[in-house]
């Protein structure tokens, strides 16, 4: 059994005009292929109340660092009110949506996630003596590097909605 600790969590708020199909694809996007994280849709969820959706998103993904680190992020999406509006962008009609979006982005370090120490009892004495006396630095580098990814994902998902909202 993997030890798990989580290490990162933020929520990023936005009320406002934007596109949720690009908003989506965008952030997919950054996760796969800027931190380079195998992401799975766990859940999607949508009710429709009138000319209002309200949609639930949750992902997990996950990179390998070593044969016995590996980081884990995920990523919530709520959005309510969400709704098609047209706006006038330089003289154009332009179809948009509409709404409140909350995202809330953790991250997660496990450790020993192939569970290669917990056969047997000596095993898993041997981990703890390995993570505190051998691999200190290197947790404490992962949980920088976990950090710093879910902190650049949550800034990036914030400035797209920020600048979307200002067309």
């Amino acid at each position: 059994m993997a030890e798990t600790e989580e290490i990162y969590a933020t929520k990023v708020k936005y009320d406002g005009v934007f596109s949720y199909k690009d908003f989506y694809q965008f952030c997919y996007k950054w996760l796969t292929e800027e931190i380079g994280l195998t992401v799975i849709e766990s859940e999607y969820e949508e009710k429709i109340g009138g000319n209002e959706k309200e949609i639930k998103v949750k992902w997990a993904g996950t990179k390998e660092l070593t044969d016995y680190f590996k980081v884990q992020m995920k990523v919530e999406f709520h959005i309510l009110r969400l709704s098609n509006v047209e706006i006038n962008q330089d003289g154009n009609k332009i179809k948009t949506n509409k709404g409140n979006v909350k995202v809330t982005v953790k991250g997660i370090l496990m450790r020993d996630y192939k569970g290669k120490f917990e056969t047997t009892p000596f095993l898993k004495f041997l981990r703890s003596v390995y993570e505190k006396w051998v691999v200190t630095q290197r947790v404490n580098q992962f949980e920088d590097y976990l950090i710093g990814k879910c902190d650049e994902f949550a800034g990036q998902a914030k400035s797209y909605l920020d600048l979307e909202g200002k067309k």
